[in-house]
Formats: C-alpha cells, structure tokens, sequence
C-alpha cells in the first residue's frame, strides 16, 4: 500500500475515436418576441431577427441553429406562444447547444415558467443567454439572479396588464371599446370606423329571431340551418347550440353594445369570468344600426327566460309546471288536467316490442300522493287527436284569423289621449330649460323673490316627464300586443288548411296547451286562446 501513487493525465483537444478532430461548432438558436400586433412594433420584430442572425453568423465557434419568434403574443403564459413551444420541442431533439434571448420579460414573465425551462434546459446542457441582464445560465450563480429578476418580470407583467384593464374600463366610462367584427356574424367595419350591416349574414339573423318566437329550440334552429346548407363563418362553417345562444342573446343585434360583461380575474391563469356584479357594466344605447328591432329583442330575452324557468332543475321534480326537454312539442304543452303537472314521454318495452307512451310528471315520481287519477296516453292516438282538433280550425283560416285578431286587440291598452307628441314635449322641456336657465341669471342676487317662478317651471317639468314616461309604457305594450296580433294571425295564414300527420313545428306554432281531460278526451288551447275539446279515439 505504501508503492500507492496518483498519476495526472492531461486534458486532450482530440475527440474518440471514429469523430472528427475539429472541434464542433454549437448550434445556437434565438428567440425574439414583440409585446404587441402595433403596426410600429413590426419593424421591431424584423431587426430582432436580423440582429440575432448576424450576431451567430459573425462568431467563428457558432452555427445558426434557428430563430424562434412569436409575433403579437404576450408573454405571461407559453401556452399559446408556438415559436417558443417549437424552440423547446427542439431542444428535446438535441438540435440546439445555446439560446440567445433580448431578456427576461421576452423569455416569459412568469417567474414559475422561467425557472421551470431554465432548469429543464440545463439538465440537457443547454444554456440560456439573457443579454440585457447579463446572465448566462451556464453560471453557477446565475439560477439565483434569474429567480429574482424574473420575479420582477413577473410584477412588471401584473402591473402592465392591470394598467391596461384600468384604461379599457376608463374607456368604457366615455363609450370607447373594440367592436369584435371576428366574432359577431352580421356586422363588417364600415366608413368612419362604425359597423355596418352585412345584408346576407342579416337575413339569417332575422331567421333565427323569427323561428324561436314561433317556439322553434336552438336545437331545432341548428339543424334546420345545417339543412338549408347555412354556414356560420368561412373558419368555422358549422353552426353550434353556443352560435345560436350567443346571436340571440347579444345586445349589439339591436343595437346597443354592453360593455364589461366578462373580466379577467388572474393575469397568470388568464381566467376569464362571467362578470355578475364584481365590476360595473356600461351599456350604450343606440350605438349602431340593428339587425332586430329592440322589442323583438327584448322578446327574444323574455321568452328565453321563461323557457329556462320552465325548466326543471333536476329529473324529480316538485309537482310544480316543469318542463323536461324541448325535443318534442307536447313537452312543454301536454299537461295533466289533474294536478296541473307536465306529462313526459316514456318508452315501455314489453315482450311485444316497444310503446311509447306519455305520462304525468307527477304521477311517475311520486306515484299517486300528488296526482290520483292521471291516465297514461299512448303517443299515436295522442297526437291523432290534436291532429283532428287543429284541422277543425283550418278551413276556416279567414274566420279563425278575425278571432285572434279581436281577441288579442280587447288587450291592447289605448293609446293615452293626451294631446301632445312625444315631440311637442320634448320641445316644451327644452323651452322650460331655457327660461329656468334665464331665471337663474336673473334671480342671482334675491332667488326668494323668484320662488313661485322657479316652482311653476318645475313643477310643468315634472308633470310632461310623467306624461312622457307614461306615453313611452302605453307604446311599449301597444307595440308588445300588436306584434302578438301580427305574429299569430301570420301563424295561420302560412299554415296548411289541412294536417295529414304530426308535425312538431306546426304544433309548436299554432299550440299553446295541451290538456288531458280523461284517458278518452283533451283540451287543445290555440295561441289565440281558442279552444277545442277533442275526443281520443284508442
């Protein structure tokens, strides 16, 4: 053990054996990235490029391995950045020894993703290169530095993005906001910067308002549009339930534009949230021509909100109205002369095949506590029977249309006899305005003296508000009835004098209850409140 010695070996320049003698060049790759899609950030984005391409070609020890750009994408999450995932991928790959980036806040600005890559990076031996701050990971100190300056980053992020939020919502208090034209079908940017109608895209906006106040689902809106050969938008042709949902509950068809209704609650995550009170809303009347006018808009919300209160929130429901899907037409219709439930439709099996048959809600959840005697209806002779009531009413479409007409005008409140237009009192407030803005100036120095004056102007001002408001109610439900008026007397004089077979959009159209009066009788109530007592022939 004594003989014991250490022999040094000297370093070597020579590779193994069966490589090449000159040492390999690194492959150096670099990423650049502009904050923004500004037009004046563009020329940027190029010199980057050009910057880091002569920056390789110029250093004899390094070869272009690739630059890696995202243009116009924030930093705060790599998800979305494709030029930086492609860089990564790479890497994997063993394509690339060394990165060259600007700085931190261009790597990422999320402390936690530039620690995770870094140190994924080092573990394949592959440097990262921070030229403003002059940190090469390489370094054995430099992970600590970079913990540090990316947190800093990542402050500088939450900073930046709260103060955008900030001026997005001061823009809001003054009107000001994006129009989003890729999003809205419709609407295309016009002159003075303003939207403006797309006469096609419009008519099938109009459709769809129109086929769901005549009960049409956005079920049954979706497939007649895919029938008709309709497609949404070149980059997503396909109409959806959320295409239908979102063009009949948006404002902007009628145009006002309401401002705020999401927000993002984190800058890191990037959640987006319904906003539901946490912020204030801005809302813009008249900010654009409509498609629909305000009263079929404001329809189309009405009747939204009493579908979905008809809804039941779960498969055993109360005994209340509570429809179950709006598939079939006598879902929301047929209803239990009993208990007042809605009926469902079941499917039996039996040994001789299968039967479909409608029964009370309530009878089939809760058995007889509720609901005694409701008879369970086979579907043929059912809808047989509401045929037969229906072409009872038909043939006599002339007739049938002058009793709607009377019975739905008996609900229109008169139009007040006031004497004055909604003009005249507009022009009179505005003359009142001037004289008390008159009096003011004259009543500087002793306004007691002018008090009954002050008080007569006032008190007319309030009293042609009132009168206004009142006018602008009245005319609200006279517009409200008369468009009842229109749209069932339209119902019939499109439909047929006669119905062969079941048709769930005519009965959707034309029927507004379904009664079940016994296992051998119904009540079918038209839209126009007229009523048939039908026999059920099993």
């Amino acid at each position: 053990m004594n003989n014991m010695r250490i022999v040094e070996i000297p370093a070597s320049m020579r590779e193994s054996a069966g490589r090449k003698n000159a040492v390999r060049k690194l492959r150096v790759a670099a990423y650049c990235r502009v904050s923004t899609e500004e037009e004046e950030q563009q020329g940027s984005f190029e010199i980057q490029k050009l910057y880091y391409t002569e920056k390789i070609n110029s250093t004899p020890e390094w070869e272009v391995a690739g630059i890696y750009a995202d243009d116009g994408i924030s930093g705060v999450h790599t998800k979305k950045r494709d030029g930086f995932n492609q860089m990564i991928q790479d890497c994997k790959k063993r394509k690339i020894d060394l990165i060259l980036t600007k700085s931190i806040s261009r790597f990422a600005r999320n402390t936690l993703d530039s620690i995770q890559y870094v140190r994924m990076l080092k573990q394949m031996g592959i440097a990262v290169v921070f030229e403003k701050e002059n940190i090469n990971t390489a370094t054995m100190n430099s992970e600590m530095i970079l913990t540090v300056l990316s947190a800093f980053a990542q402050a500088e992020s939450e900073s930046i993005s709260q103060n955008v939020a900030r001026g997005k919502r001061m823009g809001y208090k003054h009107g000001k906001f994006a129009f989003p034209y890729g999003r809205i079908i419709g609407y295309r940017k016009g002159t003075g910067g303003k939207p403006e109608i797309i006469p096609e895209e419009a008519e099938v906006v109009r459709w769809i308002y129109e086929r769901y106040l005549a009960e049409a689902s956005t079920r049954m809106l979706r497939d007649e549009l895919h029938e008709q050969g309709v497609t949404y938008s070149e980059k997503s042709p396909q109409w959806t339930l959320p295409h239908i949902k979102s063009i009949l509950r948006n404002e902007k068809y009628c145009g006002d534009v309401l401002m705020q209704k999401t927000f993002q609650q984190d800058v890191i995550n990037r959640k987006v949230i319904k906003n539901t009170g946490q912020l204030p809303m801005y809302l813009i009347e008249n900010h654009h021509e409509g498609i629909v006018s305000r009263e079929k808009y404001n329809a189309v919300q009405a009747e939204m909100a009493r579908r979905k209160a008809a809804k039941s929130p779960s498969k055993r429901a109360s005994t209340g109205l509570a429809a179950y899907t709006s598939r079939y037409a006598l879902s929301d219709r047929l209803v239990c002369g009993e208990c007042g439930t809605l009926y469902r439709r079941c499917t039996w099996t039996r040994p001789d095949g299968k039967r479909v048959v409608w029964c009370c809600v309530s009878r089939l959840d809760y058995g007889k506590k509720y609901c005694h005697s409701s008879p369970t209806l086979d579907e043929a002779p059912l809808q047989q029977a509401i045929i037969a009531a229906l072409n009872t009413v038909l043939p006599d479409l002339d007739g049938r249309i002058r009793q709607i007409t009377e019975a739905l005008e008996a609900e229109v409140i008169p139009f007040p006899g006031s004497g004055m237009s909604l003009g005249d009192i507009d022009r009179r407030l505005a003359e009142l305005e001037m004289q008390f803005q008159r009096l003011l100036e004259k009543a500087a120095d002793d306004p007691i003296a002018y008090g009954d004056q002050f008080k007569e102007i006032l008190d007319e001002q309030t009293a042609l508000k009132e009168l206004r408001a009142s006018i602008l109610a009245e005319s609200k439900e006279h517009t409200e009835a008369d468009r009842r008026i229109r749209d069932a007397a339209g119902m019939l004089e499109n439909a047929v004098p006669h119905i062969a077979e079941w048709d769930e959009s005519a009965v959707r159209q034309l029927v507004a209850q379904v009664k079940v009066l016994s296992k051998n009788e119904i009540s079918v109530t038209l839209k126009s409140d007229i009523e048939i007592r039908q026999s059920i022939s099993n």
